[in-house]
């Protein structure tokens, strides 16, 4: 493999020169530089992304710290970052953490040694301990992109779970349904919880009860929609309508319903929520409430990249807004106002 020595002899000049063409760091003469590339491109001389990164105190590299990439939601927005980093020239170093504190201490000190220039977080849910560890690594430029405001240390991108949540709920009243189950997400976690406030929130500015027995916690997994279904549609009294926390519950949620023999949404309509790549292939295409992944994406980075260029220390905070994305899974309900 060539060096810059080998590259400097080649061109019959300096390794300071060589350097100079390189990093355009210098005025150098145009003959020099071309004997300089020419050089470069007959020896396939690639220069040293380590040593570089010494020189100028940037590696181009960002981290991303997140709970997983298998959910489908999380694959996409991961994806919408990676492009958005290669748009910029920054290349993305993918930590899944699966929400376990060793790991996520663990890659955290690997993105230290490897310099990154700066870190995007989404880890869907900040316990404290997790907290203490990204505020003791503030030297870092750190955005988080996910739900809540956390600290002041580190800028941070909400999604208004509880707007969308009111919006689902407001949907199907309007739509004429009041006998209306929800299976949500964990209640635990930040994001099922503000999603589930808002749905409550919208019924009781409704007047509307809903039944212990239709609230149903869950997982974001498609066996818990399915498994909820099979558990409401088997009641004495079965709800119009359905509002699930994820559209990956909808999965299963609209499966189950076709096992069970019931037809979506004339027997029982159902609303999800993330507006995955895959909902408008659903049977039936599924309304849901669309996430901005790709906005949110861009907006992060952008973010953090005017905190490592700028050195900018104050924190800035953004909301971003859902909406909602109408298809065929809901139907009128018996209360719709003719």
């Amino acid at each position: 493999m060539a060096t810059i020595k080998d590259v400097a002899k080649h061109a019959g000049v300096s390794t300071t020169t060589v350097s100079h063409v390189i990093n355009k760091t210098r005025f150098v003469a145009e003959d020099t530089k071309a004997a300089v590339w020419a050089a470069i491109k007959e020896l396939s001389y690639s220069p040293s992304a380590v040593a570089r990164s010494l020189k100028v105190n940037n590696t181009k590299t960002i981290g991303l710290l997140a709970t997983a990439s298998g959910s489908p939601y999380f694959a996409e927005v991961i994806q919408a970052v990676e492009e958005a980093c290669y748009k910029k020239g920054y290349t993305l170093i993918l930590c899944n953490t699966q929400n376990d504190l060793e790991k996520q201490q663990a890659y955290l000190a690997m993105l230290a040694q490897k310099r990154v220039d700066g870190l995007l977080v989404m880890c869907s849910e900040y316990h404290p301990p997790l907290l203490s560890l990204l505020e003791n690594n503030h030297a870092i430029p750190m955005m988080v992109m996910d739900w809540n405001k956390h600290s002041g240390f580190t800028d941070n991108i909400e999604d208004n779970g509880f707007h969308g949540g009111y919006l689902a709920a407001r949907y199907l009243i309007e739509r004429g349904h009041r006998e209306i189950a929800t299976i949500t997400g964990q209640q635990n976690e930040f994001t099922g919880r503000e999603r589930h406030k808002g749905f409550l929130h919208a019924l009781k500015e409704a007047n509307i009860d809903i039944l212990p027995e239709w609230i149903i916690e869950a997982d974001f997994q498609p066996q818990e929609g399915y498994d909820g279904v099979m558990k409401l549609m088997k009641l004495k009294k079965r709800p119009t309508a359905l509002f699930c926390g994820g559209d990956v519950i909808a999965m299963g949620a609209l499966c189950a319903a076709g096992d069970m023999g019931f037809r979506v949404p004339e027997d029982i309509s159902v609303i999800g929520y993330d507006n995955i790549r895959h909902t408008r292939f659903y049977n039936p295409p599924l309304t849901t409430i669309q996430q901005p992944k790709e906005s949110l994406a861009v907006m992060a980075l952008d973010m953090l990249l005017d905190r490592i260029i700028n050195k900018r220390e104050t924190s800035h905070s953004i909301e971003l807004h859902p909406e909602l994305v109408e298809r065929k899974s809901v139907a009128d309900g018996p209360y719709l106002k003719k």
